[in-house]
């Protein structure tokens, strides 16, 4: 996955970018762009309006949400906007000379660190339940064909047993908690941990898949550990603890259509984020509480409505009524549950009290 995304010749680095491929909040609407501009005003506020606001876009594809964010800003905050594009593709042409371009997330940040949809092509390992616990899926890169391979290291073990419970409706299967406890405590530090865990039969049990989401609780406990004050936002389609996916999210998107998850560079391939886990990998960094909400709740916080403008504008306001048409139309497709509304907006406050970033 990581070589499929990242590598030389890898979706996200080369070609035209996620938007000539697939929609996102970002690219559906300016309506988001407002949206996001009224939680960085909230932020803003919550700093005491400091000399510089940062607004950091982890995952920038190829800055369009930073542009609208300048265009749409009032000329004192824009003034003081600091943007800053983190992505590992190349500086695109074009790009207006006020939005740094960089390949890593800067240190000391006061403002708002946003990742839209960042969380999910962070790689991941598939792992799936076997009569001998839970061992990892190997995929052939060109093929696509997927067969079962050892098991996972005790990081992603104990993740999995904590973060990716199995249903209790499986077949029985052998509990980790020995398995890992026996590796814990081997001699020496080179012991093999497939030599604990006996092969596996051939097959999968109930069909069940784990995405295991230690790497992202990492890149997200990193990126949170970058702030000096202000809040982390991420804004991803995602699961929690009591309702993991059963067969697992892993898809793959090309040209506007999902297509197999082949990691051949050629697509996007992406997951579902455990939104808890990664919330908890912040809190432990951030030390502030956090909140998890719907897309459709945190947008209509902030002034997004999906409802039809009264027909009694139409007569006094034609213009009018139709731009608030299009703005409701716009709205209601970001708010949708079903689909761009189903997102969760995880905010990780850093230095500065929840109440005080998040809308009401």
């Amino acid at each position: 996955m990581e070589q499929a995304l990242y590598g030389p010749e890898g979706f996200f680095v080369s070609g035209a970018g996620p938007a000539a491929h697939f929609r996102t909040s970002v690219h559906a609407s300016p309506v988001f762009a407002a949206c996001v501009l009224r939680q960085l005003e909230a932020v803003d506020v919550a700093l005491g309006h400091p000399d510089r606001l940062d607004v950091v876009d982890v995952g920038a594809g190829r800055g369009e949400l930073l542009q609208v964010l300048l265009v749409q800003a009032a000329p004192d905050l824009a003034a003081r906007l600091h943007p800053v594009a983190v992505e590992r593709a190349a500086r695109p042409s074009g790009l207006p000379p006020e939005i740094d371009w960089r390949a890593d997330i800067p240190d000391g940040i006061t403002g708002l660190l946003l990742a839209t949809e960042w969380l999910d092509n962070v790689p991941v390992d598939v792992a799936v339940p076997t009569p001998a616990g839970w061992r990892l899926l190997l995929v052939d890169p060109a093929t696509g064909q997927e067969t079962v391979g050892p098991a996972p290291s005790l990081t992603d073990a104990t993740w999995l047993t904590h973060w990716w419970p199995l249903p209790p409706a499986l077949p029985p299967t052998p509990a980790l908690a020995p398995v890992i406890k026996e590796f814990a405590s081997a001699e020496g530090p080179d012991r093999d941990t497939n030599s604990l865990i006996t092969e596996a039969e051939d097959g999968f049990v109930g069909g069940v898949r784990g995405e295991i989401g230690s790497e992202r609780d990492s890149a997200w406990a990193e990126a949170v550990g970058r702030i000096r004050r202000g809040l982390a936002l991420a804004v991803d389609y995602g699961h929690l603890r009591d309702s993991r996916p059963l067969g697992g999210t892993l898809a793959g998107y090309r040209d506007g259509r999902q297509v197999p998850p082949v990691p051949d560079g050629s697509c996007d391939v992406t997951a579902h984020v455990a939104m808890d886990s990664v919330a908890s990998a912040g809190e432990r960094v951030a030390r502030c509480a956090y909140s998890l909400v719907s897309q459709r709740e945190a947008l209509r916080a902030l002034g997004a409505e999906g409802g039809r403008p009264p027909l009694s504008l139409a007569s006094r306001d034609a213009a009018g009524y139709l731009r608030a048409l299009a703005a409701a139309s716009a709205a209601a497709e970001l708010t949708d549950p079903a689909g761009l509304g189903g997102h969760l907006w995880l905010r990780q406050p850093v230095g500065v009290a929840l109440d005080a970033v998040v809308a009401r």
